[in-house]
């Protein structure tokens, strides 16, 4: 995998509008979390041609979506893109993407949900992209960023030493929805819920294994397409994954999971990572249906972390796509132990 260069203070980046038109729907939101890039990080924000076109716009032009990514990765003042928010129809821009383009033009690429499909494009380009907050959520938080959040950015991002321990944020998480249409929210603190720490499963002693995932129905876009994994693509992966704020139901959730058991990929990965679900709803029944699936498939000793802070809660911590982690079962630690970024 190539890996991007990292940032720095002073360096433009690029917001864009792959899936959801929501930057142009909500200025102030948008404007919010522009403000809190440059100040926090020292970043200069600009756009992407069409980033703040209005929703109805983006969703019936999906190949200038696609341009708008290519045209960033090609211009050479622009040194990382930040997706703006997700979205359910990135599949769309498929057509669009010149894969060639991403592997001549490495650069940080973050957002998470829908933008698991950009992601793919990414890691089969060969270049690192990372699993991480967009612009109108993690960067735009309602009267400033997380402390968690910001650390998570400035050593994933911003440093080429490996980004070692992930710990969990034990000052609590949220997944309140303040309207975002109504300005007066922007000022208002999101309640944060207990913080009752991460759940090790199951799973003995340490696996390394570079990380690979995204949105678990985001995933289910990508089978049967150029850009899906088969099965011994995942061998020696740690498999990352979360349930969108649609909170799949845990029946849904069990076939899912059952047909990556039928498939071979639980069968080849190393360890298994989820994240806390929205309102961290269903998550006794999400983890009883991994507990039950992988005993039936004599997988008890495949590690598995759930609860994760990592999704569609925040603050959030950040998944570099292709970079070497490790599950330690007995010291019940995460850590990514390489960087994502280069100098």
């Amino acid at each position: 995998m190539q890996k991007p260069k990292k940032l720095q203070p002073g360096d433009k980046i690029a917001t864009i509008s792959l899936s959801w038109g929501g930057a142009g729907e909500l200025p102030h939101r948008y404007e919010a979390g522009k403000r809190q890039l440059e100040s926090v990080f020292g970043l200069e924000v600009t756009e992407t041609r069409h980033a703040l076109k209005p929703a109805d716009w983006i969703y019936n032009n999906p190949k200038a979506r696609a341009e708008d990514l290519m045209e960033a990765l090609q211009d050479s003042s622009i040194k990382a893109i930040i997706s703006n928010i997700g979205g359910d129809d990135s599949i769309r821009l498929l057509k669009f993407i010149d894969i060639d383009i991403i592997r001549q033009h490495p650069k940080i690429f973050i957002g998470f949900s829908d933008t698991t499909v950009s992601h793919f494009c990414f890691y089969k380009a060969g270049v690192t992209s990372f699993y991480g907050t967009s612009t109108l959520v993690g960067f735009a938080e309602n009267r400033g960023m997380h402390p968690y959040q910001i650390r998570d950015i400035q050593k994933t991002l911003f440093s080429a030493s490996p980004v070692g321990k992930i710990a969990a944020n034990y000052d609590g998480w949220t997944s309140e929805m303040l309207d975002w249409s109504n300005p007066e929210n922007q000022s208002v603190a999101r309640k944060l819920e207990l913080h009752s720490g991460w759940r090790f499963l199951q799973g003995s002693g340490s696996v390394k294994g570079t990380l690979l995932g995204g949105c678990l129905e985001v995933l289910e876009t990508l089978k049967d397409t150029d850009l899906w994994v088969q099965a011994q693509g995942w061998k020696g992966k740690i498999m990352f994954v979360e349930v969108s704020d649609f909170m799949l139901d845990p029946e849904y959730f069990g076939w899912i999971f059952r047909n990556y058991a039928a498939s071979g990929i639980l069968h080849h990965i190393s360890g298994l990572l989820l994240g806390r679900p929205y309102h961290n709803q269903h998550w006794e029944a999400y983890d009883a249906a991994l507990i039950k699936i992988l005993k039936e498939e004599g997988l008890t000793d495949l590690p598995i972390i759930t609860g994760m802070d990592f999704g569609h809660t925040c603050p959030t911590f950040t998944l570099p796509y292709g970079v070497m982690a490790e599950i330690d079962s007995e010291a019940k630690t995460f850590a990514i132990v390489e960087s994502g970024v280069i100098d």
